[in-house]
Parts: structure tokens; C-alpha cells; sequence
């Protein structure tokens, strides 16, 4: 049976090539257990060309010392935590991390809001455990345990979704650094090298909020959207553009003026006001962040490839756009129809993008 690749491939596994370049030619100092030093860790985020010429692709863009901030905490006994809206590239970011400092990225927990303690501790086999009772054969660790017992890095994500009991297991963890096993009269100590990195969303909050005893134990790191219109831009077109070619798209390179007219549209949106601020928009509830943007421009892509002539045009962003500010029927499609009103009508060289999404109204 042929081998089919991996639609998403481990960071560690995609980036494999610069990841060992870098650790080859590093010479700064790391701490014990890192696979590379703090330098080499935001120069594999941020990019750049090493003293041998070999280039290393940005994963981040944004500001340079909210990674340098990041790294240095996990060099220290304070856990990160990664706060921002849905689509800042928290996820992203705490991924690369992982497989910068500890070789792998795969020691992640998902939170939800029907976690329980196990999830964050260990649990059992239960077969073992009921032929042989508890043992250490019959346990089987989470992976904070795992990171912990392996001195890697672990990643948490969607901490405020998990309930705040659930949560605050995590407190003897980040302040002992251990983890009790009473059923087995025992405990697992973390080796140098273990930290935790966990993401929140700040603009919906989840189910619960995280209690002080435990803000205390993280450092906190806010992931911003991207500061200016051109920014954003080059983000989405550097992200597509990596997307497209993994996806295999038939398609040319990504229309960068399409990009820019959507990347308006959700600033705007976002911000409840035109660019020049003349003029006062309703906000919908939507995120419509960077990450937003690259998905409806990844799907106008598929959908220009498969049904059209491989150009992405505006009929093929339009259902893109509006499945991704309408998340509410009730009240995001006020929003999004005043919007189309008075200003995208109103825009010279927008008339194509007017009555594509119009007519899915």
C-alpha cells in the first residue's frame, strides 16, 4: 500500500531540515534539556538567514520581543500562558515552541469543558487494574507526566474551557514541580526542561475563568492581530501560499489585491469603522482575525481551482466571507448588510465583490 502524506505533518517533522541546522551551528548557551538555545528558538520563530547562508523561514510575524518574552520564561520555573483572540496564532506559536525546545510538539493536551482530573494527571488501564490493582504497569501518564518524567516541554490548549476544578490540579504541578500518585504511595518529579505552555482566548472567555492562585503560577503573554493593513496582508499572503502548495491547488499565485480587499473588510469589521474613520459600522459578533482571512481565502482558492478557470475571483471569496461574518442569522447579517450598503457599494472597483455577496444574502 503506497504511503499517502499527511495532510498536517508535526512542526517538528515539517521543519525537521532547519531545526537541524540550527541546532548544529549553536553555540550559545541553553538551558539543560533544551534542544537549542533561547536565540536559536526565536530566530527558528522569526526567520532569518544563519552565518552559513541557510535561511530559515518565519513562522511569526509580529513583534520580535513578545517571542524573545515567551522563550525566556520557559527558561525559567514560570509557565507561559498565551492570551488572544481567535486566529492570533496562539496555537501556532505554543506548536513551534514544543518542537524547538523539546524536539516534539506532541505532548498536548486538549482543553474542554468536560475534562476531568485524569486528563491532567494519569489514568489506568483498567484491564491491568483490575487483574494485578494498581501498579506502575497499570498506569498510563498524561502527557504532563509524560513531560514532566522527560524534561519536555508540554502545551495546554484552551485553558479556559476547562472547568475550575479541573484547572487548578495544575497548581501543585507549576509550583512543586510534582505530580502525587497516592493510589501508589508515590510521585513524579519534573526534570529540567519540563514547562507548560498554555493558550486562552480573551474574547470569549470560555466557561470559566482562571483563579488567581493560578495566574500566579503563569506568566502571561498577549498574542496582538497584526498592527497595520500591509502587515496583515503579507501574513495572509505568505500563509496561503504555503497552504496552497501543501494542498497541491492547481491555482496561481494568491491575488494579492483580493487578499488586501478582504483584509480591509475584516479591519473594518473588526474595528466598527471605516479606514479613513468616517464612517461607523456595526461589529458582528465574529472574530474575523488573520486566521480567518487565510481560511476564506484557502476555500475561494479551492473553489476557483475545481469550478472555475484556477483565478480567483470574487464570486468565489463572497460565500467565504459571508460564512465568515455571519455566525449569528439575527444579528451579524444586520450588521453584514449595512456594511455591504454603505460601504462596499459605495467603493470604486468594488462592485464585483458588492453583488457576488449580495446575492447570497
Amino acid at each position: 500500500m503506497a504511503n499517502l502524506e499527511l495532510l498536517r505533518p508535526h512542526a517538528e517533522d515539517q521543519y525537521a531540515e532547519e531545526l537541524s541546522v540550527l541546532i548544529k551551528q549553536d553555540t550559545r548557551p541553553k538551558p539543560e534539556n533544551w534542544a537549542m538555545s533561547p536565540w536559536s528558538v526565536v530566530t527558528y520563530l522569526l526567520g532569518g538567514t544563519l552565518e552559513n547562508g541557510f535561511e530559515i523561514e518565519p513562522k511569526y510575524f509580529g513583534n520580535r520581543r513578545l517571542m524573545e518574552v515567551a522563550v525566556a520564561t520557559l527558561a525559567t520555573d514560570r509557565a507561559l500562558l498565551l492570551i488572544g483572540i481567535p486566529g492570533t496564532a496562539k496555537t501556532w506559536v505554543s506548536e513551534h515552541l514544543g518542537a524547538a525546545i523539546s524536539g516534539t510538539s506532541k505532548l498536548l493536551i486538549q482543553g474542554t469543558a468536560g475534562m476531568s482530573e485524569d486528563s491532567m494527571r494519569y489514568t489506568w488501564n483498567y484491564a491491568k487494574l483490575l487483574s494485578e490493582g494498581p501498579s506502575k504497569d497499570a498506569l498510563v501518564p498524561s502527557p504532563i507526566m509524560n513531560g514532566m518524567q522527560q524534561g519536555k516541554v508540554v502545551r495546554l490548549e484552551e485553558l479556559t474551557r476547562i472547568p475550575s476544578d479541573v484547572q487548578d490540579t495544575l497548581i501543585t504541578i507549576l509550583s512543586e514541580k510534582l505530580l502525587p500518585v497516592p493510589e501508589l504511595g508515590m510521585e513524579v518529579q519534573g526534570r529540567s526542561g519540563f514547562n507548560l505552555i498554555a493558550t486562552a482566548n480573551d474574547r470569549d472567555k470560555g466557561v470559566n475563568e482562571l483563579s488567581s492562585a493560578l495566574k500566579r503560577r503563569f506568566n502571561t503573554v498577549v498574542l496582538p492581530l497584526p498592527a497595520s493593513l500591509e502587515a496583515e496582508v503579507d501574513i495572509v499572503k505568505f500563509r496561503v501560499d504555503k497552504i496552497g502548495k501543501s494542498l497541491k491547488l492547481p491555482v496561481s499565485e494568491p491575488p494579492i489585491e483580493e487578499i488586501r480587499r478582504l483584509v480591509t473588510m475584516f479591519r473594518e469589521l473588526r474595528e466598527g469603522k471605516t479606514t479613513d474613520g468616517k464612517t461607523k459600522l456595526k461589529v458582528p459578533g465574529s472574530t474575523l482575525s488573520t486566521a480567518e482571512a487565510i481560511s476564506v481565502i484557502n476555500s475561494g482558492q479551492a473553489l476557483a481551482a475545481h469550478f472555475g478557470d484556477g483565478t480567483l475571483k470574487a464570486h468565489d471569496l463572497a460565500a467565504g466571507i459571508t460564512g465568515a461574518v455571519v455566525k449569528d442569522p439575527n444579528q451579524d447579517t444586520i450588521a453584514w448588510k449595512e456594511y455591504l450598503e454603505t460601504v462596499v457599494k459605495e467603493r470604486k472597483d468594488w462592485s464585483d465583490l458588492y453583488r457576488s455577496c449580495r446575492e447570497l444574502i
